[in-house]
């Protein structure tokens, strides 16, 4: 049995208390609104949620569960504190964290008198980077103690949904942990073992940002399907049916498929079936916000790759593979293709390798293609992976085989590596901010030179 304290007897922190009373914990909830603590402390749920009645008055009955306003009281009698605060949008968007700051300070002050270490939880809703920048800085400024030696913050990010919350905390999709030290989670799993479904342990900063990631994902399927609809009524199409049937893919439609955060997509189908339908959107006089926005969006894209090769300020440059997608030689709309332009319009000295892509077997619409992009492709394009990767300042990863990692083991000092196949900013020197890694693919630890990461390459 653990000690809980849940600070936010709101949905969030309701369902939070009287879950954890169930599964046989000691809980007490901590509210500034002595309404909401009253109501608790007659058995009676603070919100109005499915289940939750029932699960207050069980937890009140058994006296497990319990509400108060006096936070040092609540702090010194659990060994464990959930944050369930709201974290309300302000009018320019910003979120609101003056209850997180306030909380994290009360909980600090509680934490003078107190000899045992303490685990302070973050369930509320935060921006990656909250809890190292103002729940820890403001638990050790008021308690004055030591972060790490003293307490741990840990994150816990909600996935409960109004209206089936309690079903959802006692069935989630998963769990997720996050800590700067892996050791700090294990009383958090042991709290969570009677729940089912996958954990995952994480970050500090990847806790934080999963939440914000499922929602924002929720709301853009939302809005893809309503889309999708309009156009389809205004084609005289069944979107019903039409989606009945989309749904039914759950090889590429309804799965992992492309949600690999990568380079930018290409490719005969993609890019051409996206601009017709907003053309047609456009033709309409449809105003299809979504749509319209993918093809800036890859382009966007695109962008940051340029200013990231032109960025490491080298003049020699080695782009590991030219087709749109690996095992294949389609050329047509390649990003790689349109990156290589953009290079040699800036002036730099660019060399190429592409193990499926040979020029003199290029025919049709692709050699056409690539004749009217980069018609002096051919002098480029090299069948010498090591003398292309050995004669660059900077190495544009593309495609990945074993070779090139084997290449790229050898160092070479003031070389930069811009990694087309990762997503998060690392030097391979260790010298990195916060606690990322790259994935093991992409990790050329030891090497001296300088790695700048992009993404991986779509399908």
């Amino acid at each position: 049995m653990k000690r809980i304290s849940v600070f936010g007897l709101g949905y969030v922190g309701a369902v939070t208390a009287a879950c954890f009373a169930e599964f046989g914990h000691r809980v007490v909830g901590v509210d500034v609104n002595p309404a909401k603590v009253r109501t608790l402390e007659s058995g009676r749920a603070p919100v109005l949620e499915p289940g939750l009645e029932e699960l207050v008055t069980a937890g009140r009955n058994s006296g497990r569960l319990s509400a108060t306003t006096d936070v040092a009281a609540a702090v010194c009698e659990s060994e464990i504190s959930f944050v369930c605060v709201g974290t309300p949008s302000l009018p320019n968007g910003r979120l609101d964290l003056g209850a997180v700051e306030h909380v994290s300070t009360e909980i600090g002050k509680a934490l003078r008198s107190k000899k045992q270490f303490h685990v302070v939880v973050l369930r509320s809703t935060v921006l990656p980077g909250t809890s190292r920048s103002l729940a820890i800085p403001r638990i050790a400024a008021s308690s004055q103690k030591q972060a790490g030696i003293d307490f741990a913050v840990c994150v816990n990010p909600e996935f409960t949904r109004e209206g089936c919350a309690v079903a959802d905390f006692l069935k989630p999709g998963m769990t997720v942990l996050g800590a700067d030290d892996a050791a700090h989670l294990t009383p958090l799993r042991e709290l969570y073992e009677r729940i089912t479904g996958r954990v995952f342990a994480a970050s500090l900063h990847a806790a934080e940002m999963v939440k914000y990631v499922c929602n924002c994902y929720h709301a853009l399927k939302v809005t893809f399907a309503n889309e999708v609809g309009t156009l389809c009524r205004y084609l005289e199409v069944d979107e019903q049916e039409v989606m009945r049937i989309f749904l039914g893919d759950t090889k590429l439609n309804i799965s992992a498929a492309y949600l690999k955060p990568g380079f930018a997509f290409g490719g005969s189908c993609l890019p051409k079936d996206v601009r017709a339908l907003a053309y047609r959107a456009k033709q309409l006089d449809l105003d299809l916000p979504l749509m319209r926005a993918i093809l800036p969006s890859n382009q966007a894209h695109l962008d940051r790759a340029v200013d990231a090769v032109l960025g490491a300020g080298n003049k020699t440059i080695a782009v590991i593979g030219l087709s749109f997608k690996p095992g294949t030689d389609d050329l047509r709309e390649s990003p790689s293709v349109q990156l290589i332009k953009r290079l040699l319009a800036e002036g730099r000295r660019v060399r190429v390798w592409d193990q499926d892509v040979s020029v003199g077997r290029l025919v049709g619409s692709n050699r056409r293609f690539i004749e009217e992009r980069i018609p002096h492709i051919g002098a480029l394009l090299s069948t010498d992976l090591e003398q292309v990767i050995n004669s660059a300042e900077v190495v544009v990863i593309g495609a990945k085989t074993p070779e090139i990692d084997a290449l790229l083991a050898v160092p070479k000092a003031g070389r930069s590596i811009i990694d087309l196949q990762s997503i998060l900013p690392r030097s391979l020197d260790g010298d990195s901010a916060g606690a990322y890694e790259a994935s093991p693919a992409s990790d050329y630890s030891g090497q001296p030179e300088q790695a700048i990461f992009g993404a991986v390459a779509s399908s």
